[in-house]
């Protein structure tokens, strides 16, 4: 496995570590229901430098991004953001990714997850018969996300930019905790607010800022936080986690983001989605919510009220902020309705549970 520059920090605070993504990363540190009600309520911290990370320079390199992902990047300006998606050549998904506007039409970051790194970079590669400038630097980049409302009050105190402003899905670049070149974005993954933090991990600057944060966030109740709690958190906002809710087998349109999907451009499937949006899907991801008691797990087969099956669970909890269990699920179009009830098979028995719109929280 591979560590993070914070895996020690994680360890020496008691973190309960586990394998993700090929990295040790620490799942919970007290326990998921205090840890997304901190967030919730007042701030965490999200160790995420497992997250990859290119560099894509040069006069083509939009051009590159605009064939290879599905939104469109030609409205980014400087210091704009943009959740994307990379279709496949059957209208799957490779991954999907922020696309970060560095300098217009010239420099662009990509960030993508994880276990789809070396996928990502190939997929890219494979298209890029233009001769773009690309650079791999997941290995070397710091990420940590503070999340919650109280998140931007405590990080502004070590910065003079001006990160309590910021504006979703837009970022800055400059000094923090006394540390240059540090890019500071607000494009969260757990719909509470506040910032992530990229930066080049050598010359001890990972130490320097994780200890900056807490000497300034911990006497107001900023703790460290678990990829278990940020799975319920982005859960609970209805966020697609790839390779449960969005694969290589799921197109843009099944998984409900149409919204990132602009036919005003040429890019990789383009046809197929277009056929796929004028004939209408047949089968949508929708949010559930248990009716009877039990809790949907990703994998869990959906029936209707004649035991037919119409679907599969992709990601379910317990919600801590709603005390209720939900899920999302893909189901065919027929059942996909709002307020439909539908029958998760928990251990063979048919658990009730109704069709609710997303986000649930």
């Amino acid at each position: 496995m591979k560590n993070t520059p914070f895996t020690a920090k994680h360890i020496a605070l008691g973190a309960k570590m586990a394998e993700f993504a090929g990295y040790n990363m620490p799942i919970s540190y007290v326990g998921i229901n205090e840890e997304h009600h901190c967030v919730r309520t007042n701030a965490g911290v999200f160790d995420v430098s497992h997250m990859g990370e290119f560099i894509l320079k040069g006069d083509k390199a939009l051009d590159l991004i605009q064939r290879v992902t599905s939104n469109d990047a030609a409205k980014l300006t400087n210091g704009q953001a943009q959740y994307s998606c990379l279709p496949n050549d059957k209208g799957g998904i490779v991954d999907d990714l922020l696309v970060y506007c560095v300098e217009q039409n010239k420099t662009y970051m990509l960030v993508v997850n994880a276990s789809n790194i070396e996928k990502d970079w190939n997929w890219i590669i494979s298209h890029n018969t233009q001769g773009v400038e690309m650079h791999n630097i997941s290995e070397k980049t710091a990420l940590l996300a503070i999340q919650g409302p109280k998140a931007t009050e405590y990080m502004q105190q070590l910065t003079d930019m001006d990160i309590t402003n910021l504006k979703y899905y837009t970022f800055t670049k400059g000094k923090f905790a006394g540390i240059d070149n540090v890019i500071v974005s607000a494009t969260g993954y757990t719909g509470a607010g506040g910032v992530e933090i990229y930066f080049d991990s050598k010359d001890g600057a990972s130490d320097i800022i994780w200890d900056a944060i807490f000497k300034v966030g911990a006497p107001h109740g900023l703790k460290p936080i678990g990829l278990a709690a940020r799975d319920t958190l982005r859960l609970e906002k209805g966020f697609c986690l790839y390779g449960n809710d969005i694969d290589d087998t799921t197109s843009p349109l099944e998984a409900g983001l149409g919204w990132i999907t602009k036919f005003t451009k040429d890019f990789t499937a383009r046809p197929i989605l277009e056929q796929q949006k004028a004939q209408g899907v047949t089968r949508k991801l929708v949010g559930l919510e248990m009716v009877d008691k039990g809790i949907p797990r990703h994998g869990y087969v959906l029936q209707d009220a004649v035991g037919k099956e119409i679907g599969v669970i992709t990601s379910g909890t317990q919600s801590p902020s709603l005390g209720k269990a939900i899920g999302m699920a893909y189901v065919t179009k027929e059942n996909a309705a709002e307020g439909s009830d539908v029958f998760v098979m928990i251990r063979d028995k048919a658990v009730k549970a109704q069709v609710v719109k997303l986000p649930f929280a």
